[in-house]
């Protein structure tokens, strides 16, 4: 057999898993790898900042549920990445970043880029590998996308030292790996507990998060609801998993939107929690009626109890177990007697919903100058009326905004960057959302802070004829630092919290895309319409009202000063 060096390998091995797009940006301890894959049937798509190629990857990992690749070189590659992986960690999404490093043999001698960067990395990920030897490349590539994609999904760091990339593999040592998990196991056992206990409740009421959308739960969730009359909310990555639009779901499971998530996470007597996690959100569970049944369910037995007792601890695949609850609620022909007795529960929260709503019309209609990042919001969110249009949130206050008033229609359709709060997503999010769904709407809301972290991404989707569509919701200045600090110390502090007018839409405009300038809340809607029918990568920056102040602002200001019982 001929030689191959480690870097064709780790192309062939990437090629013949059927790797479509690594998001990356070049480098010398990455360059054995680049030279195999150029022509190749993976695409190399170059970002203009190695977080931002990380955030690609971690996007395109949420959006297919399988994990997205994204590579960078050594030293300064490496450490720009980290941002994206802690947000990936926290968001539980799919991804293996594959990363250079100097070569084993220049080790402490001072080398270009030279960093131990397993120790730093490790903490952060799923798992943590390094191959010395080329002729393991292929199993060290196999067991990365595996551990990345099993159970809880995650991040996942492989580094190749480049000597190893640039050195001569054995071809009577190379064992080529190659499998595939789908497992979606029921813990079947608890079944019977589970409907005893919504047998004896009143009040009960779902929450469905990350891994009801990971499990590709939909139609068994829908099934369930619709079979027990149970009220719904989503969460997360599990928004859309029960369409908003569905009678029996009442929409996100947080207490700061406007509808029933409030009165149901304090007065329910069962919280079925799916896939999801209780942390911050739900004030870490003591949103929850002190009286309230729990179970929770969840692939990842460490998130079961995290907070709060749980009273039916279930581990296994929320499809897998909603699947088999139905089965046994269609057997037992249970349904219509649960649906009736908990029909006066989804009439209090249809009330409880409309009177949310209504306490929060004034700002979504409000027509004062500059606007109301409400009204903003809402006008993006009654643009974006299509099954398949995909709305990306990206900033402090302005996520908050958009969190408050989106209506997902379809799951995988909406994306912020989840309770890490990372702020620069947004750009890559949008990018690698139009990527993959090229004939769908893509729209980011996005804080005029926040834009300027991966700016130069605009200019990626202007060279790579990717054209989404990027309203800017400009307050001056970081919104929800300036409200907290305000609400905690009395004032802003100006540096720090104020940028000032920035022309976004013109600097958009000199990279080659389209640029729209917006003041008065009547024009937002026709500056959508033209941005989306000029075909363009387009900039639409909107004066929002620095003075409004948000739930999450709110929240900030209180960081750190919870109060024990």
């Amino acid at each position: 057999m001929e030689a191959i060096t480690g870097g064709e390998l780790v192309a062939r091995s990437l090629i013949t898993r059927g790797i479509k797009y690594i998001f990356t940006l070049s480098g010398g301890h990455i360059t054995p790898i680049y030279q195999y894959l150029e022509g190749s049937s993976v695409t190399l798509f170059d970002t203009r900042h190695e977080q931002a190629a990380v955030f690609m990857a971690e996007a395109w990992g949420r959006m297919t549920r399988s994990p997205g690749t994204a590579m960078v070189t050594a030293g300064p590659g490496f450490t720009n990445a980290l941002s994206g992986i802690a947000n990936a960690r926290m968001a539980n999404s799919p991804l293996v970043l594959i990363s250079g490093c100097v070569g084993l043999e220049s080790s402490e001698k001072l080398d270009l880029q030279d960093m131990c960067q397993l120790p730093v990395i490790s903490p952060m990920v799923k798992k943590a590998f390094v191959c010395h030897h080329p002729e393991r490349i292929p199993e060290f590539i196999d067991l990365a996308y595996r551990t990345a994609a099993s159970g809880r999904p995650g991040p996942v760091y492989l580094e190749f030292p480049v000597d190893v990339l640039n050195g001569e593999a054995n071809p009577e040592k190379i064992k080529t790996i190659h499998t595939d998990i789908d497992s979606h196991p029921a813990d079947s056992d608890k079944v019977e507990r589970f409907m005893e206990m919504i047998g004896t409740a009143h009040r009960p009421i779902v929450i469905a998060g990350s891994g009801a959308w990971y499990a590709d739960a939909s139609k068994e969730l829908v099934q369930f609801i619709e079979h027990t009359g149970i009220p719904a909310f989503t969460s997360s990555l599990g928004r859309g998993t029960i369409p908003d639009t569905h009678p029996f779901c009442f929409e996100s499971s947080l207490a700061i939107r406007p509808g029933a998530a409030l009165v149901a996470n304090m007065t329910a007597d069962l919280i079925i929690f799916l896939g999801a996690r209780m942390g911050l959100f739900y004030i870490f569970g003591d949103i929850f009626n002190r009286e309230a049944i729990i179970v929770q369910l969840d692939i990842e037995p460490e998130e079961i109890g995290r907070n709060r007792s749980v009273d039916l601890a279930v581990m296994s695949d929320v499809g897998a177990f909603m699947a088999e609850c139905n089965r046994v609620i269609g057997e037992k022909g249970i349904g219509n007697e649960w649906r009736n007795r908990f029909s006066d529960w989804v009439t209090t929260l249809k009330k409880a919903r409309e009177d949310g709503r209504a306490q929060a019309t004034p700002d979504w209609e409000c027509d004062t100058v500059p606007i109301h990042p409400m009204r903003l919001a809402r006008e993006v969110d009654a643009f974006m009326d299509q099954d398949d249009d995909i709305v990306v949130a990206d900033g402090g206050d302005t996520q908050v905004w958009m969190g408050m008033t989106r209506t997902v229609r379809k799951a995988g359709h909406y994306l912020d960057s989840g309770l890490y709060g990372c702020l620069a997503v947004g750009l890559p999010y949008a990018n690698a959302a139009k990527l993959l769904n090229p004939d769908a709407r893509v729209c980011l809301i996005i804080g005029d802070g926040s834009v300027g972290f991966n700016f130069m991404e605009f200019e990626v989707a202007i060279r790579r004829k990717l054209p989404i569509v990027v309203v800017i919701s400009n307050d001056l200045g970081w919104g929800m630092i300036r409200h907290s600090q305000e609400l905690r110390i009395g004032h802003a502090i100006k540096e720090g919290s104020y940028i000032g007018r920035v022309d976004y839409h013109k600097l958009v405009e000199a990279l080659g895309g389209k640029g729209i300038y917006v003041e008065r809340p009547e024009d937002i809607r026709p500056a959508l319409e033209e941005a989306f029918a000029s075909g363009m990568t387009t900039c639409i920056n909107v004066m929002t009202d620095p003075s409004v102040v948000s739930p999450g602002s709110v929240a900030l200001a209180s960081l750190g000063a919870y109060k024990a019982e």
